[in-house]
């Protein structure tokens, strides 16, 4: 999976696209942790066993934060709306944007893959394909498969209790290491999202939103 640095990066760009008037240090802070978030399962890894890239990465957390989000924000008297106004709403779609974009899109499509579905199921997925334009073959779209009836290639690695995922918490092999980039294009996605973020703030501070 990518190193978490490159989860935030991403959620740092989503923040600077979406964030709108509502950007500032704090709303872009809320976005970059949330899409740090999901990576912090790692930590419940020596007491859950399997716990890595399942416990925070279910499909079940944004989608029940979706839900509760969508009816506290269009109830009559929102708790949300009232504290923090239009700024505190936009915040939090953004962040749960980032949560499910950055923190657990990312993950699901490399080769450890994560738990859609956890705790009502342990089966671990992945999505893996490929686009090529080929003198040999033409053109090679392996993320539809016929045979599968169009869908996804979700390739299923097995169950979460017995499938590893390296760490630096539980490493497979005994050795710790800290992963901040691990290729190439990550590191220019950390740059990428670092400058934008500059030019983002650099821009706000001569030319703020109206009534900031």
């Amino acid at each position: 999976m990518p190193p978490t640095l490159v989860n935030v990066a991403v959620g740092v760009l989503l923040g600077c696209a979406l964030l709108g008037a509502a950007f500032d240090r704090r709303s872009i802070a809320i976005v970059a942790a949330a899409a740090a978030l999901p990576d912090a399962d790692v930590l419940l890894e020596p007491l859950l066993p399997g716990a890595t890239n399942a416990a925070f990465h279910t499909l079940l957390i944004p989608t029940a934060v979706t839900l509760l989000l969508y009816w506290e924000t269009n109830r009559q008297q929102s708790w949300l709306r009232e504290r923090w106004g239009a700024y505190g709403v936009r915040v939090a779609w953004v962040a749960l944007a980032s949560y499910l974009v950055a923190g657990i899109g990312l993950d699901l499509f490399t080769v450890e893959g994560i738990t859609l579905l956890f705790p009502l199921s342990d089966a671990v997925y992945g999505i893996s394909g490929k686009f090529v334009l080929s003198t040999q073959e033409g053109v090679v779209f392996t993320y539809l498969r016929p045979e599968s009836d169009g869908a996804l290639p979700l390739w299923y690695l097995g169950e979460a209790s017995d499938h590893r995922v390296d760490s630096w918490l539980s490493p497979t092999d005994g050795e710790r290491r800290l992963r901040l980039v691990d290729f190439g294009y990550h590191l220019v996605i950390v740059v990428s999202a670092a400058a934008t973020l500059i030019a983002r703030f650099v821009v706000e501070r001569r030319w703020p939103p109206e009534g900031r």
